[in-house]
């Protein structure tokens, strides 16, 4: 697949973000929900207004070229309250986060920014310059189609269900063409022409003829959808609260994320068992019965869906901006599976504290105890669903040089 060249342009544009951003953050009207809504609407109607001034030409041969454009510039504004959030910026989407949209502040909320700035950004540029110089970008599209779409179902539900459904502001419903473009924009990608192929007829008539234990790259990938599938489902099952012991230490033990109350992760887990799940299934059909043509688009389709995953939702896990309880499995010295939370220990003592389900964990025989500053009483991490009842989810702590 050819990469087309980055639109410069646009490029240019998109980077007016930074004064722009940093000039309306000592605005006073953007101390209240509603102006800072009013605003957002006015700058992207005039963003609009330049875009078409400057390329009618590109947005008469593709309209998703103003698309593009806008998205982008929303990409760098995105990536500027990420940066924000992580301490990196100062001065610039205060007002965003404080009046707009709280919710960005989570951890979920920061990586997908993080995504939308680097990943689709890059995404952007690429396919309007494909626009501009009149090229073939299918396949990019059909890559950002599933990645933006799934950004949608997790992000936008997760709002609404998550304990941040009470900080919904008048901004939020500018998310409501978010819903909307990709149905429109989805059609206009899955119209363009494919790209011609270099396999002739003969040799994919042949290819075809073989069975799966001759194709051992579809074999491989058989074998690994089908893993996948069972994992998937299971992790469905394990949001639903389904009341297996296995998903119960699960859910304690190993990926405790996923009771964040934010509600991020479940709806992750259950869009996985909808929708990508039945996918895996037909994916199988289409390796073992070859011949299916909508598989390759497709799987670009689903390929931007899941791709996105493990760059959000592991760092979630372990960033500062999750919740102390929903933190990853670590090991110290006397290895065991529990819950951990690296948090900087008193100044004086040059260590950190490690938060986690567990009698006891010190690193080594030098360390008789932890800081009384540090302490907290320990509990034992959670077996079954008695014992966890009978302990509670108090965290235990242990102590790292």
């Amino acid at each position: 697949m050819d990469i087309p060249p980055l639109a410069g342009k646009i490029a240019a544009l998109s980077l007016g973000a930074l004064p722009l951003s940093y000039a309306l953050n000592y605005v006073s009207a953007l101390s209240h929900p509603l102006g800072v809504a009013l605003m957002s609407a006015l700058i992207l109607g005039l963003l609009f207004m330049a875009i078409y001034n400057l390329s009618p030409g590109d947005i008469y041969y593709d309209p998703l070229y103003a698309v593009f454009t806008i998205f982008a510039f929303t990409s760098v504004v995105d990536l500027l309250i990420a940066l924000q959030e992580d301490g990196y910026m100062v001065g610039f989407m205060e007002f965003i986060t404080k009046e707009g949209e709280p919710y960005l502040r989570t951890a979920h909320g920061v990586f997908i920014c993080y995504w939308d700035g680097t990943v689709h950004y890059l995404l952007y540029l690429a396919m309007a310059g494909a626009i501009h110089r009149r090229k073939r970008y299918r396949n990019l599209g059909l890559y950002w189609l599933g990645s933006f779409i799934m950004s949608i179902l997790v992000f936008l539900p997760g709002n609404i269900l998550g304990k941040y459904s009470s900080e919904i502001r008048p901004a939020f419903f500018l998310a409501i063409p978010y819903m909307l473009v990709p149905c429109w924009a989805g059609m206009r990608v899955f119209s363009q022409s494919r790209a011609p192929t270099s396999c002739i007829p003969h040799m994919v008539q042949e290819e075809q003829r073989k069975g799966l234990l001759r194709r051992p790259v579809d074999l491989v990938l058989v074998i690994y959808l089908t893993l996948a599938g069972f994992f998937t489902l299971f992790r469905g099952l394990v949001v639903l609260d389904c009341p297996t012991d296995a998903c119960f230490i699960y859910i304690y033990q190993y990926e405790p994320y996923l009771r964040d109350p934010v509600a991020y992760p479940k709806v992750q887990m259950l869009v996985y068992m909808f929708y990508v799940l039945p996918f895996y299934g037909l994916a199988v059909y289409a390796l073992i019965v070859p011949g299916c043509s909508w598989l390759p688009d497709w799987a670009l389709v689903f390929a931007g869906a899941v791709g996105q995953a493990p760059d959000i939702h592991p760092p979630c896990v372990a960033t500062r901006h999750s919740s102390r309880t929903w933190v990853p499995p670590c090991t110290c010295a006397h290895p065991s599976p529990t819950v951990c939370l690296m948090t900087p220990g008193p100044a004086s003592s040059g260590a950190t504290c490690c938060m986690r389900w567990a009698p006891t964990c010190w690193p080594s025989a030098a360390f008789s105890g932890p800081p009384s500053s540090c302490a907290l009483p320990l509990a034992p991490r959670p077996t079954t669903r008695s014992s966890t009842e009978r302990a509670g989810d108090s965290p235990g702590l242990c102590l790292h040089a």
